[in-house]
C-alpha cells in the first residue's frame, strides 16, 4: 500500500507561481516554479499549473496515491470554504475563479486554498521565526503591506475572510499621503516600500542641508527602499529622519496589533524586511512606546526566516491541519 507522505504546495503570484513537493512532515523535497499567464482573463493560470503538477509527477514516476493533497495559496479575495478566488487584479481575474473546482477534477486530491499573506504567515509560525508559537501575527512589508494572523495556531478568517487587512489601518489621517484603497494614511501609504519612498519625496521638499540622498533625489535618480536604509545605517541625515519616521509609523501598527491581538510574536517579512536588526531594532523601539503598559515585553518583535519558502511550507501545513479534522 503507498504511503501518502507527500504534500503538493503552491505559492501563486502575479509573475510566476511557486510550487513544491513537500514531505508531511515540513520537508521540501522538490522545488520549481511556472510563468504565470495573465492574458486573457488569466484563464490559463490554472491549466498550466495543474500541467506543470502532471509533468512533474510523471517526472518523479509519482502518482497521486503518493500525495494527502494540495495546499494553494493566491491574492486576491480568496474564498477558502467555496475554493474561490475573486479580485485577483494582477493575475487579471477579476470574476469570481472556481479554483478548487479544476484542481479537485484533474487529480481527485483534496484541495486547500488560503491568502497569499495567511499561508506565508502559518509557515513561518510553524517552521520560521515563529517558533511555533501558537499567537503569532505576520507583516508582510513589501509594495505594500499585507498580513496573516495566527491564533491558536489556526488562521484568523473574520466574518468574510478578510482578517488580517493590516496594510488599511490608518496610522496618520493628516499625513496627507493617499493610500492605492483611496483613503488617506493607511499604514500601507506609509510603511511600505512604496510608503517609504511617499515619505522621502515628501521630506525633501522641506528639507535644505546636506545629504547623498537628497542629492539624488534633486538630479531625478530613481532609489530604493534599500538606498533609504542603507543611507540612514551610514548617517545620512536626512534619510536617518525619513527612516526614524518610517519606523515610528510602522512600530505604531505593531502596537494596535499588540494592543488588540497580544501575540507572542510579530513576524517582520517581505522585501523592507531585508534590512533585518535595523528594521527590527527601530520598529521594537517606536512599537514600546505605544503599547499598553500591561503589555509591554509580552511580545516579540522578530524577523522572518523562510524567505520564499514560507508560503510554500504554509500551503503544505493546510493540508496537514486537514488530518486533525478527519
Amino acid at each position: 500500500m503507498t504511503t501518502k507522505d507527500k504534500i503538493i504546495a503552491i505559492d501563486l503570484g502575479g509573475t510566476s507561481a511557486k510550487l513544491a513537493i513537500v514531505s508531511t512532515n515540513g520537508e521540501i523535497l522538490q522545488k520549481w516554479s511556472v510563468n504565470t499567464v495573465v492574458l486573457n482573463g488569466g484563464k490559463a493560470i490554472v491549466p498550466n499549473l495543474i500541467e506543470s503538477i502532471q509533468e512533474r509527477m510523471d517526472l518523479y514516476q509519482l502518482t497521486t496515491e503518493d500525495f494527502l493533497g494540495i495546499g494553494m495559496g493566491s491574492p486576491g479575495t480568496v474564498n477558502h470554504i467555496d475554493l474561490t478566488v475573486t479580485g485577483a487584479y494582477n493575475l487579471n481575474w477579476v470574476e469570481t475563479q472556481n479554483v478548487g473546482e479544476q484542481f479537485i477534477e484533474a487529480f481527485k486530491l483534496p484541495f486547500y486554498l488560503d491568502n497569499d499573506a495567511n499561508i506565508a504567515a502559518l509557515g513561518e509560525q510553524r517552521h520560521g521565526s515563529g517558533d511555533n508559537a501558537s499567537d503569532v501575527v505576520m507583516v508582510t512589508l513589501g509594495t505594500g503591506v499585507g498580513g496573516g494572523i495566527i491564533v491558536d495556531s489556526q488562521i484568523v478568517h473574520g466574518n468574510s475572510g478578510a482578517a488580517g487587512e493590516i496594510g488599511h489601518m490608518t496610522i496618520d489621517k493628516d499625513s496627507g499621503i493617499a493610500c492605492t484603497c483611496g483613503k488617506i494614511g493607511c499604514l500601507e501609504a506609509l510603511a511600505s516600500a512604496t510608503g517609504l519612498m511617499n515619505l522621502t519625496r515628501e521630506y525633501s521638499e522641506e528639507y535644505s542641508g546636506d545629504s547623498k540622498i537628497k542629492q539624488r533625489i534633486d538630479n531625478g535618480e530613481e532609489l530604493s527602499a534599500k538606498d533609504i536604509f542603507e543611507a540612514s545605517e551610514q548617517h545620512d541625515v536626512f534619510a536617518k529622519h525619513v527612516v526614524e519616521q518610517f519606523g515610528e509609523y510602522l512600530g505604531l501598527g505593531c502596537s494596535h496589533i499588540v494592543n488588540m491581538l497580544n501575540p507572542s510574536k510579530i513576524i517582520l517579512g517581505g522585501g523592507v524586511a531585508q534590512a533585518g536588526e535595523y528594521l527590527r531594532e527601530l520598529v521594537a523601539r517606536h512599537c514600546d512606546n505605544y503599547i499598553f503598559p500591561a503589555l509591554k515585553g509580552k511580545t516579540e518583535i522578530v524577523i522572518a526566516s523562510l524567505g520564499n519558502d514560507a508560503a510554500l511550507l504554509g500551503a503544505a501545513e493546510l493540508v496537514n491541519d486537514s488530518k486533525l479534522v478527519g
